[in-house]
């Protein structure tokens, strides 16, 4: 990767498919250099190829960034290959859903699902947010659920830690405003991605039924106030955006 102090070099997580996709995509369109991550190297650098058609210079790292070898791996390549001198922007996509009663999730479950939800934000933000005080800037969004504010039956473990990822992004928010780094949250409604396969055509159906918009959104929607979100000035920090159709 060429060094190119006019672009921004932004870390995505969970970049391979659906949201995390399409938010490394419309980064690519707006000219920014990409750092991205998933645990499948194969389809990661398949992705890579293809974001690399819009001029932009892409490095991959594939792993699961529920673990913080991962997020050290990221984030040391990106001070020993000289790729700092851009504003650093970090986009914590990654996350894994779990549907079924609560007594019947093992720990083991339960502890992948905060590991790769919540605790990745800790691994990859411990980890940016020097590199963003060193250079007095810095953006981080943070991609949540509107389960996290709300609730959902069947899906405690999940809501649970996206009611964290709100938390996190609120406090961190606070913590780091007088550095002038912005952290904010998109919290989103249901959205038209492999997440939401297990449900059958009818529970789709009912589902799009409680959303004033009649549909479920898309991840080009999301992508776009993402991108929009790391671009914003540093006043606007600590918030959690809800894109979810008037749903709640």
């Amino acid at each position: 990767m060429e060094k190119d102090s006019k672009k921004s070099l932004v870390v995505v997580t969970g970049a391979s498919e659906g949201i995390g996709a399409a938010i490394a995509f419309e980064l690519a369109r707006r000219g920014c250099d990409l750092l991205i991550n998933a645990r499948n190297e194969e389809r990661l650098e398949k992705r890579a190829a293809e974001l690399r058609s819009f001029g932009v210079n892409v490095r991959t790292e594939a792993g699961d960034i529920g673990s913080p070898e991962t997020a050290d791996r990221i984030f040391d390549a990106i001070e020993e290959e000289g790729l700092l001198g851009r504003e650093l922007k970090l986009v914590n996509n990654a996350g894994i859903a779990h549907i079924g009663l609560l007594q019947d999730m093992s720990i083991s479950e339960w502890d992948r699902l905060m590991a790769v939800n919540l605790s990745a934000l800790f691994y990859t933000s411990r980890r940016a947010i020097p590199l963003m005080l060193r250079d007095k800037c810095g953006h981080i969004v943070n991609i949540s659920s509107a389960w996290g504010e709300v609730g959902a039956s069947m899906e405690t473990a999940y809501s649970a830690s996206k009611g964290g990822v709100d938390a996190f992004t609120r406090a961190l928010g606070k913590e780091l405003a007088p550095s002038g780094i912005a952290v904010n949250a998109l919290s989103l409604g249901v959205m038209d991605t492999r997440m939401n396969d297990c449900f059958s055509e009818e529970e789709k159906e009912e589902l799009c039924g409680g959303i004033p918009a009649g549909r479920f959104g898309r991840p080009e929607e999301a992508a776009r106030l993402c991108a929009d979100l790391l671009e914003c000035d540093t006043y606007l920090t600590g918030q959690v955006i809800r894109l979810d159709g008037g749903w709640i």
